[in-house]
């Protein structure tokens, strides 16, 4: 706690930040396990984990430890030499999930680059796809980044509005629609198939059952790769440590990101078989920053708390009881919907339009009675606490949900 008000940290942040954000007015000093703590000392249950970021919880002794002894010794190489860490991490992650190879990468959008970019090298050399013409499926509502190939693949009018032209070799299909995918496989270009499991962004949206799994094995058939883009919804968020895996299959690329690190560095990987791997040389693709020895340490610490904790059986288990808990009291509620979504990433959408502002007016009030969520749109709020939050601590925080929630009925 200091005496600069919080209003003077947003003022210099305004005054000398690009304004290309909307925070809720909260300004962040500390942060431990489910909680953080504002300049003035007030505590907060965290609901957003840095968009799922920091599953392990704030600023984990582990994974900080990891970080500050590796931190002394060397911290980084770039890729122009080996360094005695990277190996270690590669085989742990690539032993951890199952995959032959691994290309470590800093940021979860330059993970979804990466994909793209294998996906796009297999096709011209393994499928036998003429240059130049190798196209991607990706679905509405996606998000998996801000750069040109990100918003390339965005039917988001605020994601793209702008910013062409756009990347060729991209087409948008709907999402949850497996006919939709079946027709557009049958264009023999198509390299690959690129999906959230769980649409984040677009407000915790949980397709079908089958869809994953059909969408999977008419990938197969068409001979197309499955990339799944796991950076939000992996890491036991939702109860299993890949999301991938509710639906018994291996993704022929996957992405992860956010929480590989404990939200302490930008890590991500993409992980794949050898055949698709082996398909990007020397020169063609790579990071001054992947695959630094001090980001190695922290994700391995990262992903050994998942294991240690249980963290996946703890956020199934949270999920079905937050999800019990806010559906018994939809039943009397005018104001929200349904709450929908898998272990700990959830949202309830609220009966209002994607336009109004009553989502951000819950999300005031929540932070007013200690506890921080964040809008995905107009009508829906996105839930998602460190997996590490216990019932009674839960209770608690739906006990503030509802409360708040209570001021608009």
């Amino acid at each position: 706690m200091n005496n600069i008000s919080p209003e003077n940290y947003i003022n210099i942040e305004n005054e000398f930040g690009a304004h290309n954000y909307h925070p809720l007015p909260v300004v962040l000093c500390k942060g431990k396990d489910i909680y953080v703590w504002d300049v003035e000392g007030k505590r907060y249950y965290d609901f957003l984990s840095a968009y799922s970021a920091v599953n392990q919880g704030h600023c984990h002794p582990k994974i900080t430890k990891a970080l500050v002894d590796q931190a002394s010794i060397l911290t980084l190489t770039s890729r122009a030499f080996y360094n005695d860490i990277l190996g270690e991490y590669e085989k742990f992650v690539t032993d951890f999930f199952g995959y032959d190879r691994l290309l470590p990468m800093n940021t979860g959008v330059e993970g979804g680059e990466t994909a793209v970019k294998l996906a796009r090298k297999w096709a011209y050399e393994i499928k036998g796809v003429k240059k130049n013409k190798a196209k991607i499926i990706f679905v509405e509502g996606n998000f998996w980044g801000r750069t040109l190939a990100a918003i390339s693949s965005s039917n988001d009018p605020l994601s793209r509005d702008g910013f062409g032209p756009y990347m060729p070799g991209y087409e948008i299909i709907p999402y949850n629609d497996i006919d939709a995918l079946k027709m557009a496989l049958n264009d023999p270009d198509v390299a690959a198939f690129m999906v959230e499991p769980i649409q984040g962004e677009a407000g915790v949206v949980v397709p079908d059952d089958n869809y994953l799994l059909d969408a999977y094995n008419l990938c197969k058939k068409s001979n197309v790769l499955f990339i799944a883009d796991e950076v939000q919804t992996g890491i036991a968020r939702t109860g299993k440590i890949l999301c991938c895996d509710h639906h018994g299959f291996k993704p022929d690329i996957l992405i992860l990101g956010k929480a590989l690190s404990g939200g302490v560095l930008p890590v991500s990987a993409v992980l794949s078989s050898h055949e698709i791997m082996l398909t990007i040389k020397p020169g063609e693709h790579g990071s001054t920053y992947g695959g630094n020895p001090l980001g190695c340490k922290v994700a391995i610490a990262a992903l050994e708390v998942i294991k240690d904790q249980n963290l996946c059986l703890n956020a199934e288990l949270m999920g079905i009881h937050f999800r019990k808990k806010i559906n018994d009291y939809i039943q009397s509620s005018e104001i929200i919907k349904l709450v929908r979504g898998k272990g700990l990433l959830n949202a309830i959408v609220i009966n209002d339009s994607e336009e109004s502002e009553t989502a951000w007016s819950i999300c005031l009030k929540l932070k007013e009675n200690g506890l921080l969520a964040k809008p995905t749109h107009g009508n829906i709020i996105r839930f998602a606490p460190p997996l590490t939050i216990s019932e009674k601590e839960l209770d608690k925080a739906i006990d503030i949900i509802i409360n708040s929630i209570k001021d608009f009925e």
